[in-house]
């Protein structure tokens, strides 16, 4: 949930200096940059870029990684802790109205029956209703000072 969340915000929490480009190795659960190992202390978050089986945010020292060689980048994140409490509240939003069949997933209110039936944005116009994952909706206000442009 996490990686959907920084790639809504356009925020990635990570500062230039600690990005780590090239020949990527993952070996045990040790990540390498060029064969030199990258120090990420326990509990941080770091984004897997170009991964052909790890794409994404993960938690050193929580989350398995399977081994594998690639070209791409590590970027090492510092992430604020009401942001990892928010992603649990989204987390458990997604749980709770997230379902294919959620009208909180849905942009419309609709009604049929007989032959006849209707659609109708619920709030705005569609393009609106359809701009951004359902749970923004319910948590952007919260998140919005980290939002990038």
């Amino acid at each position: 949930m996490l990686t959907e969340i920084c790639n809504y915000l356009k925020n990635w929490f990570s500062r230039k200096d600690e990005r780590h480009y090239g020949n990527i190795r993952i070996s045990a659960g040790v990540l390498f940059c060029e064969d030199t190992m990258i120090e990420i202390a326990d509990g941080q978050y770091f984004r897997i870029i170009g991964s052909i089986l790890s794409d994404g945010v993960y938690k050193y020292g929580t989350d398995e990684l399977a081994d594998e060689e690639f070209d791409g980048a590590i970027w090492l994140m510092r992430v604020p802790t009401d942001v990892i409490a928010i992603t649990g509240e989204i987390s458990e939003w997604m749980e709770k109205y997230g379902g294919v069949d959620s009208t909180a997933n849905s942009p419309y209110n609709s009604e049929s029956f007989g032959g006849y039936s209707y659609s109708k944005s619920s709030g705005g116009n569609a393009e609106s209703a359809l701009s951004g994952p359902a749970w923004a909706s319910a948590f952007g206000s919260r998140l919005a000072r980290y939002k990038k442009i």
